[in-house]
């Protein structure tokens, strides 16, 4: 079984997609990542754009900037597919074995947590801006009353007529 946080790192944001690249399912899948890639290809009707797509060489060499230990020349000399959690549940279909069905499914589960855990951020993410507008509401009102206690006690003091006998 693998473990959680070995997928979480494999998962990349590339397109505004979360994704996972080709060689690093093939790690996971126990599969040469030419393999995997094979088997894409006799079934590439299966994997339209939004389940996988190919990066760009420009998006190849920001990733490999970003990954030292991505060194060059010690991957594949083609530029690599990035599978969504729609393309990764097709893989183990096209793949049809135990372990890439094992996978897959924790994979998916995977990012189902993750995208459970980004519905709750923005859940308490709307409740801190609630509050941050009640705040805000409270405080002018608590500004006003300070301004009224302030010309309260800023008033001049009026001499004030002496009441009783004269003398």
């Amino acid at each position: 079984m693998i473990p959680e946080e070995i997928i979480i790192r494999k998962i990349r944001y590339i397109r505004g997609v979360k994704v996972i690249l080709d060689s690093d399912l093939a790690e996971m899948y126990g599969v040469e990542t030419k393999r995997l890639k094979e088997q894409v290809k006799r079934n590439i009707s299966r994997f339209p754009s939004h389940f996988m797509f190919e990066l760009t060489k420009e998006e190849y060499l920001v990733l490999r900037s970003q990954f030292a230990t991505l060194k060059q020349g010690a991957h594949s000399k083609y530029l690599p597919y990035a599978f969504s959690e729609h393309g990764v549940l097709m893989l183990s279909n096209v793949l049809r074995s135990e372990v890439a069905i094992q996978v897959s499914i924790r994979i998916i589960d995977v990012f189902v947590k993750m995208r459970e855990m980004m519905s709750t951020q923005k859940d308490i993410l709307h409740k801190i801006e609630y509050l941050e507008n009640q705040l805000s509401d409270h405080s002018k009102e608590i500004q006003y009353v300070f301004s009224m206690v302030k010309q309260l006690l800023i008033q001049e003091k009026k001499p004030r007529r002496k009441i009783g006998y004269k003398q």
